[in-house]
C-alpha cells in the first residue's frame, strides 16, 4: 500500500470514531479529500483525486463535484449553398466547467425525484439558464448539444461513477481529472442518503491550478495579449531563418 494510501486509511479511520467527540453525531457526515490542490504543470495529462469519509449508521452516499461556474456560447450549424456554417446560437450562464457524479447505489433507488431536482444530482437536472428570451424547444436543443460537448471533452459525467464502503460506515471514490480540465475552485458535494431523502450533506473545497513556468506564460498571454502574440511571431520568424541556414549547409 501507498504512503497515500495508509494516510488515507488512518484518516478515515479517525473519522470513523468523531462520535466518541460528538462531531459526527451532530452531522451525520464526515467526507474529505487526498488532497486539496491539484497543481497543473508542464506535461500535465490528467490525475485522480481520492474522496473519502464515514457516515453515522447505516445509508448511501452520493458524491457531486462541480468546477466553477462559465458563460458558454453554443452555436448550431445549417448548410446555406452547400456550405456548413454558424446559423444560430445561443448563451447560457452560470454553466459547471465540470460535473463528475458518483453513488453507493443507482441514484432512483436511493431519492425521490424532487430531492434529486432539488439538489441538482446528475447532468439532466442542472439548471442551466439561457441569457434572453428563448424558445422553449431552442432551448431543449441547445441545453442537449451543450451537454453532449461536454460529455465528449470529459468534462461531464452521464453515468455516475462508484462510491465504495469498506464496511458499513467507510467509503471512498476516485474522481479523474482530464488534461483539459478547467482552472479554478471545485466544490465537492457529498450527501449522506436515508429513507429517500438527503439526512446530511457537507461541501470539500478543492482548488485546480496552473503552477510554474507554463502558468507564468499562461498569464502573461492573457495580460499583454498583443506583446505575446509579437513574441511569438518573431520567435517563429527566428526558428524558419534558423531551419534555412541549417539545410542550406546540409
Amino acid at each position: 500500500m501507498t504512503g497515500r494510501g495508509l494516510k488515507v486509511l488512518a484518516l478515515a479511520a479517525a473519522l470513523a470514531l468523531a462520535p466518541v467527540h460528538g462531531g459526527l453525531k451532530a452531522q451525520g457526515l464526515v467526507a474529505d479529500a487526498s488532497r486539496h490542490l491539484v497543481a497543473i504543470t508542464t506535461g500535465f495529462v490528467g490525475t485522480e483525486v481520492l474522496l473519502f469519509g464515514a457516515t453515522e449508521g447505516e445509508g448511501d452516499v452520493i458524491i457531486v463535484v462541480r468546477g466553477p461556474a462559465r458563460r458558454v456560447v453554443v452555436r448550431r450549424k445549417g448548410r446555406h449553398a452547400g456550405i456548413w456554417v454558424n446559423d444560430a446560437e445561443m448563451t447560457f450562464r452560470d454553466v459547471p466547467s465540470y460535473y463528475w457524479l458518483a453513488s453507493s447505489k443507482p441514484i432512483e433507488t436511493l431519492l425521490r425525484p424532487a430531492s434529486v431536482d432539488r439538489h441538482g444530482i446528475g447532468v439532466q437536472h442542472l439548471r442551466l439558464a439561457a441569457v434572453g428570451k428563448v424558445d422553449a424547444d431552442d432551448l431543449a436543443g441547445f441545453r442537449a448539444a451543450l451537454i453532449r460537448n461536454k460529455v465528449l471533452n470529459g468534462l461531464y459525467t452521464v453515468r455516475p461513477r462508484d462510491v465504495n464502503f469498506l464496511g458499513q460506515r467507510l467509503f471512498r471514490s476516485t474522481v479523474y481529472f482530464p488534461a483539459n480540465v478547467p482552472t479554478g475552485s471545485y466544490t465537492v458535494h457529498v450527501f449522506f442518503v436515508r429513507n429517500g431523502s438527503v439526512a446530511s450533506a457537507q461541501t470539500v473545497p478543492l482548488t485546480i491550478a496552473k503552477i510554474g513556468i507554463g502558468a507564468d506564460v499562461y498569464r502573461f498571454a492573457h495580460a499583454s495579449s498583443a506583446l505575446y502574440g509579437l513574441i511569438a511571431i518573431a520567435i517563429a520568424l527566428l526558428a524558419g531563418l534558423f531551419a534555412g541556414v541549417i539545410f542550406r549547409k546540409a
